[in-house]
This record gives C-alpha cells, sequence and structure tokens, in this order.
C-alpha cells in the first residue's frame, strides 16, 4: 500500500481529517481534506466533525485549531514546526504600549502565540486584516508581531495610527529589492504579486498584494502568461492545478518555508497511527485566547 492510500485508511479509521496550509509540500496537500491560507483554515476547523484534527502546518495553527475546537484532539506532524514570527512579541510590551495607549486595540497576527492571543483584542490573518482594522472602533492600532504586514495596512488605512513591533517573516524578508529587481529584469512580460509580509521597497514593484489564497486567485484570474510570485512556492501546485498554461517564477531560490518543509507523508502517518505530538493548552490562556480568534471570524464575515 502507497503512502497516500495508507493516510485514507488511516483517516477512516480514527475519524480523522488533515488540513493543510498552502505553504507545505505538494504530496501533503494531495492528502489533505482541507488546503487554504490560515484565515480559510481557521474558518474550516470550526466546522469539521472528526473527532481528531490533524494539522499539517506550523504551531501557531494547530493550536488556533485547538482554541476553536477545545473538545477535538489536535495533533502536528511534526512538534518542531514553528513560526519565528509568532515569538517575536511578548505580553510585557503588549501590556506597555496599553499603559501608554489607552484607546488602543492590540490587533493581533494569526502568526502568534496563544499566550499572545490572550492578551490581544482582536486577530487578523493577512486576508482580512485591513477589513478588520478599519472597522474597528478605536483611532489608535498596535499590530503584533509583522511590522511589514503593519506597515501595509498602515498605508490603507491612512486615517488610523498604527503602531507596530519589531516581528517578521524569515522568509519573506530573504526576498530583497536587488532580487526583485533581477527577477523582473530576466522576466519583464511577467506581473508581480507578493505577500505583504515582504519589505515595503519590494512591495512598490509589485502589481498586486495581498494573501496567499488572494495571490492565488490574482494569478489564476488576471490576463497574462507569467508571473513572479513573491512568497513560499507552496501556493504554486493550486496555481498550476487550476491554470496550467502559466508560466511561475520565483524571486529567489529556494523560495520555501523551512518549517512547513518539515511536514512529511511519513510523519502524518506516524501522527495518524501512533497519535503523538497532541496539542494541549493551559485552560485559563486558552480561555482568553480564544475570544479575539471568535472576534476575527465574527468581524470578517
Amino acid at each position: 500500500m502507497d503512502k497516500q492510500a495508507r493516510i485514507q485508511e488511516l483517516k477512516r479509521e480514527k475519524n480523522a481529517v488533515i488540513l493543510a496550509h498552502y505553504y507545505v509540500d505538494e504530496d501533503v496537500q494531495q492528502c489533505a481534506d482541507y488546503i487554504g491560507d490560515s484565515f480559510y483554515l481557521a474558518k474550516i476547523a470550526t466546522k469539521v466533525d472528526a473527532e481528531r484534527i490533524i494539522f499539517a502546518g506550523v504551531e501557531f495553527m494547530g493550536e488556533s485549531a485547538k482554541l476553536l475546537n477545545p473538545q477535538k484532539r489536535v495533533f502536528m506532524p511534526d512538534a518542531t514546526a514553528d513560526c519565528p514570527m509568532a515569538h517575536m512579541t511578548d505580553v510585557e510590551e503588549i501590556e506597555k504600549v496599553r499603559k501608554e495607549h489607552p484607546d488602543i486595540a492590540v490587533v493581533c497576527y494569526v502568526n502568534s502565540t496563544a499566550e499572545v492571543k490572550a492578551h490581544s483584542d482582536v486577530c487578523v490573518t493577512s486576508s482580512n486584516a485591513v477589513k478588520i482594522v478599519k472597522n474597528l472602533p478605536n483611532p489608535t492600532i498596535y499590530f503584533i508581531p509583522d511590522a511589514n504586514l503593519g506597515n501595509f495596512i498602515r498605508k490603507q488605512v491612512p486615517e488610523k495610527e498604527i503602531i507596530t513591533n519589531r516581528g517578521f517573516c524569515p522568509r519573506h524578508v530573504a526576498i530583497t529589492m536587488d532580487d526583485m529587481l533581477r527577477a523582473k529584469e530576466m522576466h519583464p512580460n511577467a506581473k508581480v504579486a507578493a505577500h505583504p509580509e515582504c519589505t515595503e521597497d519590494v512591495l512598490k514593484e509589485a502589481d498586486y498584494v495581498g494573501s496567499t489564497s488572494g495571490i492565488i486567485d490574482y494569478v489564476v484570474n488576471t490576463e497574462g502568461d507569467e508571473f513572479i510570485v513573491a512568497t513560499v512556492d507552496g501556493v504554486f501546485p493550486k496555481i498550476k492545478e487550476q491554470a496550467p498554461g502559466k508560466k511561475l517564477y520565483r524571486v529567489i531560490d529556494p523560495q520555501v518555508c523551512v518549517n512547513m518543509k518539515k511536514v512529511t507523508l511519513d510523519k502524518v502517518i506516524d501522527v495518524l497511527e501512533n497519535e503523538t505530538n497532541e496539542i494541549t493548552l493551559d485552560e485559563e490562556i486558552a480561555k482568553k485566547a480564544v475570544l479575539p480568534l471568535e472576534r476575527m471570524l465574527e468581524l470578517a464575515k
């Protein structure tokens, strides 16, 4: 029996569902029941019927699924698959800013730990951040942890004061302005789609800036045969599935998330067979951390 067939057998046996982020490898995406960006997977996590959720992604995604489904068992194929950005702010920093700005709303990118979420007012993803920030009544926003996404929101919502901290995605900031100019010189007819976790100078070179799902939709639905894609190339399989004739170019090579790469078919099989790497959360933190996630789902409708 091949690995894909074994996974399907184990899912039925264990009453499990597999959620996979676009950034994991294509063969892992192929075994998943649902594939998407962080916002889509957060919504799906509230609707699945299975007793067990296998989250093919990084730790904060599994934590979010557990927060939204406390009665379900949530497992990670690799316990070390983490997001460095999720740890680039802390509770002390949040509380310091709150004291300095009593009218502030702490808006927390979903790429964060449960503890940070527990001290935030609302969560966002890259696909709904601008919409949610616009709709908040607060004139001042503390956006954590990603400074680049915060800067992008500042440009889109100039009527609000956006305070950011030092966080960043190592994968997206590795794409430099020189890299982008070189890619555009090599592919002069290509349109550019970039993720807002990229630096501001890179985003200025883009024809479209949006979330992973937004980039996929843009490339699939936009006229043109060539596209430079400034995000993790895990989005390529979905684009090729929907628009097989389009040529896709990386800005740099490799263009991968090393933590998402840790998720393999063998590890999916192992976690299904042995029920290792289960997500557990402190009860008090979980009670507080789920509230900004639920508010996100409500405000983003």
